[in-house]
């Protein structure tokens, strides 16, 4: 089976595309859909993602106190997309039980959107694939 890897340049014309296409009144795809339900919880990200091709272009580094807004926007549908399917599996409970607690579905994922970051981190750091059992761990301890 092979896994999609799309490149930087298709993940940010596809943010980019569905901003303008949500924004002219066009119909979306599912994943368009989930994308803009994301992209309106972040107005930061409206005026970059009106501007493809200067959204292309743009580097977005921790060193100049920058969040990448499509490395983020791209973590929220994952983690949407594992809770969906519930992999790995118990993701969904913790997920509604932090939600729960957090009063927001926001929050939640981004304090899952942390332990992902780690977890990859250390898989890349290692030069080995995400464990999904230290990252199930990691996030058993948010709630």
């Amino acid at each position: 089976m092979a896994i999609f890897n799309p490149s930087r340049e298709e993940v940010r014309r596809f943010f980019c595309d569905t901003w303008k296409k949500n924004n002219q009144g066009g119909i979306l795809t599912p994943l368009e859909t989930l994308a803009k339900q994301w992209i309106e919880q972040h107005p930061e990200y409206h005026l970059l993602l009106q501007d493809g091709e200067k959204a292309l272009q743009q580097d977005f580094t921790p060193e100049q106190g920058q969040t990448n807004p499509f490395l983020h926007l791209s973590m929220h549908l994952s983690i949407s997309e594992q809770i969906s399917i519930d992999q790995p599996p118990g993701i969904r409970s913790i997920a509604s039980k932090l939600t729960k607690k957090l009063d927001s579905e926001h929050e939640a994922q981004h304090q899952i959107m942390e332990c992902l970051g780690q977890v990859l981190w250390e898989a890349s750091r290692e030069g080995g694939q995400l464990n999904p059992e230290k990252y199930i761990h990691a996030l058993q301890k948010l709630n």
